[in-house]
């Protein structure tokens, strides 16, 4: 039985998962972080170095609760995390709570994202970043392309943030848009997973929630072929949105009118 279900509720079985490439700095800190919530963690290793392969090593001998899968090279953030949720979804798992490894995210929240997912299980719980000054402007700015684009992908303004990596997943829902078409395998994977899981029909709740830019940290963002990459994906979710536009709005007005 998962650590975390007798304390949370009998339906309600979730774990942390994390990727991670290189963070071997940060990553013991976030794993005792998250322990000290209750939740057990899936850590999947994304071909790191042989430094940060040896303090994962020890995080898994030293914690039961840690499950470390690792994938033979680096593919990218989000073949990890389609790893990490396939996995969770086989060990019984009915939430995956993604966290970044390199500190970025505040697990203090970790009761507020488990709380919102408790009260409404179907739901993506969506981390909406507060930036302090660390944040770099550049990756500010192009953030508010993104929503943007997002907003016209979905027909909605619901989600807040697309690009935050800290979230809580329902599952099944999400498992369910894997099996159907692979997930890109990059950065792009946070962004394309919410938008596909709201033409779904899942429901998007945001928390707003501190994020930081640690000083000396290490990003793997590569700015021209990131970039490009999620140029891509908004072309192709702006021509997936076009059959669904009916649906969407038909869906938005039903709200509308239940909310009314």
């Amino acid at each position: 039985m998962p650590l975390a279900q007798a304390s949370i509720g009998e339906s309600f079985h979730p774990c942390a998962l994390i990727p991670i490439y290189n963070h071997k700095d940060t990553i013991t800190e976030t794993v005792h972080a998250l322990r000290a919530h209750g939740l057990p963690v899936v850590i999947v290793d994304d071909g790191s170095d042989d430094a940060t392969r040896a303090v994962l090593q020890a995080l898994a001998q030293s914690e039961p609760a840690v499950q470390l899968i690792r994938l033979p090279r680096n593919g990218g953030k989000g073949r990890a995390l389609t790893a990490g949720l396939i996995a969770a979804r086989d060990a019984g798992y009915s939430h995956a709570l993604q966290i970044d490894a390199d500190g970025q995210h505040n697990a203090d929240d970790v009761p507020r994202f488990l709380a919102a997912g408790r009260d409404h299980p179907r739901a993506l719980i969506c981390g909406q970043p507060i930036f302090d000054e660390s944040v770099p402007r550049a990756r500010l700015y192009g953030r508010y392309v993104t929503h943007v684009c997002v907003w016209m992908e979905t027909l909605s303004f619901t989600l807040r943030d697309s690009m935050c990596g800290y979230r809580l997943y329902p599952i099944e829902e999400t498992c369910a848009e894997i099996d159907r078409a692979p997930l890109p395998a990059r950065m792009d994977f946070d962004t394309e997973v919410a938008v596909r899981l709201m033409w779904r029909g899942v429901q998007v709740r945001n928390m707003p929630t501190r994020v930081i830019y640690p000083e000396n940290g290490l990003s793997h963002f590569r700015m021209l072929h990131d970039n490009l990459r999620i140029s891509a994906m908004h072309t192709r979710l702006l021509l997936g949105m076009l059959p669904r536009a009916p649906m969407l709005l038909w869906r938005k007005r039903r709200r509308s009118a239940w909310a009314a």
